[in-house]
């Protein structure tokens, strides 16, 4: 456990599992309540439109971290660059979004798939709002913003703190999408990961016991 503290490594993948952890709850949170609010309007085909939305959370991790450092990453016929080809034409910078950018590059892809657990959540909230308080609001002459500041964002509240829980929760915990995209190169190693390396590459089995217990102790803090 002295090691554990003193490891220089270690506390820079604590930092990153920090940041990591931090950056894709609230970006998650944010696009969640937002996609929560659209999908709780009345319109054509909002059945298909909830599936589609939450169906990237429905993809196993793994597959998750290829489909994007293939299809959407690769410096070579990735979606991102062919983007910028179509928008700037042949001149168009084409990055190693991986190499270049691989902290944003594991946030991105961690992003796309909370983002449907936490609108799933937010929209169940949602639908749980007293519909004859919301009727009563707009009788009294309450607007849009006077009704979602003062009604619905204090409903709200626990929905948002639940899946904030939950989500850094998993997040803590998340392995696949390190050791998919960077391997945990790059200073991209976070405490899982960091875990897995003591362990299997070092072959130290103590040590590695040892941060495992951190991270448990981490996340029972957080909870």
């Amino acid at each position: 456990f002295k090691t554990v503290f003193t490891d220089s490594s270690l506390r820079q993948s604590v930092l990153f599992t920090i940041l990591l952890t931090v950056t894709v709850v609230l970006v998650s949170l944010a696009l969640g309540l937002g996609i929560a609010l659209l999908l709780n309007r009345n319109f054509i085909g909002r059945g298909a439109v909830r599936t589609m939305m939450i169906a990237p959370f429905l993809v196993v991790p793994v597959a998750a971290a290829l489909l994007w450092k293939h299809a959407m990453y690769n410096p070579e016929y990735g979606l991102f660059n062919g983007l910028l080809t179509q928008i700037f034409g042949a001149n168009a910078p084409q990055p190693d979004w991986i190499t270049d950018f691989p902290r944003l590059a594991i946030m991105g892809e961690l992003i796309w798939q909370w983002t449907p657990f936490m609108t799933l959540i937010l929209l169940a909230g949602l639908q749980s709002r007293p519909g004859d308080v919301m009727e009563a609001a707009q009788v009294d002459g309450a607007g849009t913003w006077q009704t979602f500041a003062n009604m619905t964002m204090p409903h709200m509240r626990r929905y948002l703190e639940l899946a904030g829980l939950l989500g850094t929760i998993y997040i803590i915990q998340q392995f696949d999408s390190v050791f998919t995209l960077t391997a945990g190169a790059y200073g991209t190693a976070n405490l899982p990961y960091t875990v897995y390396q003591t362990l299997y590459n070092a072959q130290d089995y103590g040590l590695a016991s040892a941060q495992g217990v951190i991270v448990v102790i981490g996340t029972i803090i957080v909870a």
